[in-house]
């Protein structure tokens, strides 16, 4: 607001700024909001807590109509449905909570095996992907050629491909993925075949920016460095110069993750996993970096081509 719109100390959050506008009106006025959990992947954005706390901040007189089932990690809502249990005009309907997936529409599950992924349940992620398996291949790889071959014999028609990668992924240069390489979306979505801007060419990639709301048929997500695995939880890094700096600040490290949780739920039929295998004369790219991230998926039961 205030670098685009001239608006000097603009404080109050975007879900408190579109309240005030509707409540403005004389009469009444409705919002109704579809929000995604785990969906928060930069500064200002706040998820379906930031519209719960709005509410209950400086529209006590709104009436609000919630789901219940707000309560699983990716929400990051528990604490504000205890904080607001006391207003007055709330209700709970069941059947807010959408949970159906749509956009997998081969497999329901896979944006639960994804959260069960991301939240480091291997046990319950291993059922999970039994339930989806047959409907929704998904295959791991530390082949990116191998990969690219993948998708395009799974492809029919003008079924749509492209690989994805994180936006702080910065040492894929040696595979030929720059995440700074502009990219135009519009050209990357749309184009033919023919077209070496279009996802079909597998040479210009998007990150979760670019492909946040927005579907392929078939996903290559490529794993980098900057959210590794490890026994005790995710190690969350940030390239700088020349070397891996851990993210401390909890909110950036959310961020990181829910960046992965767009890219695995971007497919709608299904999709491979590249973690590449490092290069033990490059510090930037140890084997260790990439090996516990794989065997992490290998031990889930991923399928490996």
């Amino acid at each position: 607001m205030q670098r685009k719109r001239g608006q000097a100390n603009f404080q109050i959050s975007e879900p408190e700024f579109l309240i005030s506008c509707l409540d403005r009106h004389p009469d009444w006025a409705v919002v109704v909001c579809l929000v995604g959990g785990g969906q928060e992947i930069n500064t200002g954005e706040a998820g379906i807590s930031e519209w719960v706390e709005s509410l209950d901040r400086s529209f006590s007189d709104w009436h609000i109509y919630i789901s219940p089932r707000l309560t699983d990690s990716e929400y990051g809502t528990e604490k504000v449905l205890d904080n607001i249990k006391a207003h007055k005009n709330i209700s709970y309907k069941e059947e807010l909570h959408l949970s159906v997936s749509m956009r997998s529409f081969c497999a329901e599950h896979v944006s639960l095996l994804v959260k069960q992924l991301l939240d480091l349940q291997p046990e319950e992620a291993r059922k999970t992907l039994e339930k989806v398996r047959d409907k929704y291949p998904i295959v791991i790889t530390r082949d990116l050629a191998k990969a690219k071959h993948w998708l395009k014999a799974q492809a029919r028609g003008s079924e749509r491909y492209g690989i994805v990668v994180s936006s702080q992924a910065e040492r894929l240069k040696p595979h030929a993925i720059d995440v700074k390489s502009p990219v135009d979306p519009i050209h990357w979505f749309l184009d033919g075949k023919d077209d070496v801007r279009s996802s079909y060419y597998l040479e210009d990639v998007v990150t979760e920016f670019q492909v946040q709301g927005l579907e392929l048929d078939w996903a290559c997500v490529t794993w980098d460095a900057d959210f590794r695995y490890a026994e005790n939880g995710w190690e969350h890094c940030s390239f700088v110069g020349d070397k891996w700096n851990r993210i401390r600040k909890p909110e950036r490290q959310n961020f990181l993750k829910n960046a992965y949780r767009v890219l695995l739920t971007r497919a709608r039929q299904g999709m491979v996993i590249v973690v590449p295998a490092g290069d033990k004369e490059d510090h930037t790219r140890k084997s260790e970096f990439y090996d516990p991230i794989y065997e992490y998926l290998l031990d889930i039961g991923f399928k490996v081509i």
